[in-house]
C-alpha cells in the first residue's frame, strides 16, 4: 500500500513556507537542467528520483555530486529509472550536507480509521521500511486529530 501523496519536493516546499529550515535545492526534468541547478547551488549536491515510493536510495535513486557533471551524470542514471513501478520523470537536485544523525519523521493519512497518522523513529534512513517489519516498536505511531 502506497501512502505516499507528497513528491520530496512539495513536501520541502511546504515546510519551507512554514518556517521549516530546508537545505537549497531545485527539481529538474534533464541532466543538463540538473547540472545547471548544481551550478547554481555550488559545492556537492544530492540527485535524488523524485517519485511516490519508499527505497530510492536503495534502488540507485538517491546520488551523491561532487560537480554540476556529475550531477548530470547522475540525473542521466536516475530519469527512467522504474522504482517501485514509479518511473522517474524528474529529480530534486539538492544542496549535500554533513550527516550527524538521521530521523523518520512521516505524516500520513490513516483511511482505515479515518484519521491523521504521525509516524517518528530514532533509527532513520534508507531501511525505515525494514524497521518497521522487524522492530515495529522502534517506530512511533500517534493518531493526530486534525481540528486540535
Amino acid at each position: 500500500m502506497d501512502v505516499t501523496d507528497l513528491y520530496e519536493y512539495q513536501a520541502k516546499e511546504l515546510f519551507a513556507k512554514h518556517g521549516v529550515p530546508v537545505l537549497a535545492g531545485e527539481v529538474a526534468d534533464s541532466a543538463e537542467s540538473a547540472r545547471a541547478v548544481a551550478q547554481r547551488l555550488g559545492g556537492p549536491v544530492v540527485v535524488k528520483a523524485q517519485v511516490k515510493a519508499g527505497g530510492r536510495g536503495k534502488a540507485g535513486g538517491v546520488k551523491l555530486a561532487e560537480t554540476p557533471e556529475e550531477a548530470a551524470a547522475a540525473a542521466e542514471a536516475i530519469l527512467g529509472l522504474d522504482i517501485k513501478g514509479h518511473v522517474a520523470r524528474r529529480v530534486l537536485v539538492t544542496e549535500a550536507s554533513q550527516i550527524a544523525a538521521e530521523y523518520y519523521l512521516s505524516f500520513l493519512v490513516d483511511r482505515a480509521n479515518r484519521t491523521f497518522l504521525a509516524m517518528a523513529s530514532a533509527e532513520g534512513g534508507v531501511e525505515i521500511e525494514q524497521l518497521a517489519v522487524e522492530r515495529p516498536e522502534a517506530l512511533a505511531k500517534v493518531a493526530v486529530d486534525p481540528l486540535v
